[in-house]
């Protein structure tokens, strides 16, 4: 009688938050969606989980109000429970039932960093373009792909010598670092931090820093995210990227790829045609000192063509992923460390820009 009349109580608590969240709010239809993929990565959860101990915190759960972080900018995990002990709609959204207790933030963090893996992210990402409307949306012919720097939760005077001779930092908090007339790079230093950062900058004039690169593969109709990537920072690692993210897509058909000038790259060239993808790269005609302009990887048989200037222009729209996954979703600093812990982390927030676009663009396709 006792277990009837609990779970009663549970169901009227359910009733009572749901009725509380109006019927057209934006979170409404992103939830849907949520739970659809939520529900094909449960057998992959029974395996996550131990049947013995105590209860853990469900993984939808998790999963949920690690989305609700991203979406809400909500920088710590002490605010995320903050937000969900008293927000109503948080409540909902997580499946957190109203009187329930919310948990604490270190059981929180400890929970979601053993659940957020590389393989679950992805997973999460490929199950959320497997539905079927939103399969309806992707392009199947034409992609652009590219790269930004992330950077990582270590900061300068932690990137010492690898055999122990730097000197430390001073005393106190915040103790002075000498830098000067110090060579520094990535083959003799390493952060004691994170040592999986590297040290790096994108282009001339501006500052190294303690970074990885975060790379995504995007489909060009909708600008939909389709792929996500993270890698050590290194001056190959964007076309290393895109090839492996590439070799990961089940095609029958010639595909395009637009990207920007830093790709512009003859072995890269080459290994796009051997894969069937036709080069829609923008020409790199930088200038020498002594005025010589660079050599293209490209010819006519690919710039003469109509659809290279159409891709050119839809390349450009992936700068609004990173602009969503750093602003939004709070990635430009990374406050995890370790690249398996960072690269599940920024494939979630991929898939969270999609969630946030896709009841738009699912409203169109129905109207």
């Amino acid at each position: 009688m006792r277990g009837r009349e609990a779970a009663s109580t549970n169901l009227f608590s359910y009733v009572r938050l749901e009725e509380r969240v109006p019927s057209d709010h934006p979170l409404r239809p992103i939830r849907a969606l949520a739970d659809e993929v939520l529900a094909w990565l449960n057998a992959r959860f029974e395996h996550l989980y131990s049947g013995l101990g105590r209860p853990s915190i469900p993984p939808e759960m998790l999963l949920r109000a690690t989305l609700l972080q991203a979406f809400f900018s909500v920088r710590s995990e002490r605010m995320l429970m903050e937000q969900i002990d008293y927000n109503l709609l948080f409540r909902w959204f997580v499946g957190l039932e109203i009187d329930a207790a919310v948990w604490h933030p270190t059981v929180f963090t400890h929970n979601r960093d053993r659940l957020l893996e590389t393989e679950v992210a992805h997973a999460f990402l490929s199950g959320l373009l497997a539905l079927k409307p939103v399969k309806r949306l992707l392009s199947s012919d034409h992609f652009s792909v590219d790269g930004t720097m992330i950077e990582a939760w270590a900061s300068m005077k932690s990137f010492r010598p690898k055999d122990g001779s730097g000197e430390p930092p001073g005393t106190g908090r915040n103790g002075e670092r000498d830098f000067r007339r110090e060579k520094r790079s990535n083959a003799t230093h390493a952060s004691t931090t994170d040592p999986d950062a590297r040290l790096y900058r994108k282009a001339d004039g501006q500052e190294s820093r303690l970074c990885y690169l975060g790379h995504t593969l995007m489909e060009n109709r909708n600008g939909l995210v389709v792929d996500a990537s993270l890698t050590h920072a290194t001056g190959t690692a964007e076309r290393e990227a895109a090839l492996l993210m590439l070799d990961r897509r089940p095609r029958r058909h010639r595909i395009t790829l637009g990207a920007d000038k830093l790709f512009d790259v003859e072995a890269f060239v080459g290994d796009l045609r051997a894969r069937r993808v036709s080069p829609h790269i923008a020409i790199n005609g930088a200038v020498s000192k002594t005025g010589k302009v660079r050599k293209t990887a490209l010819d006519g048989r690919t710039t003469r063509h109509p659809g290279y200037a159409i891709s050119l222009r839809c390349r450009k729209r992936i700068e609004e992923v990173f602009g969503w996954i750093k602003a939004q979703a709070g990635l430009r600093k990374v406050k995890l460390r370790g690249r398996a812990k960072v690269e599940a982390l920024f494939t979630f927030a991929a898939a969270a820009y999609n969630l946030v676009r896709l009841p738009k663009l699912l409203a169109e396709a129905r109207a």
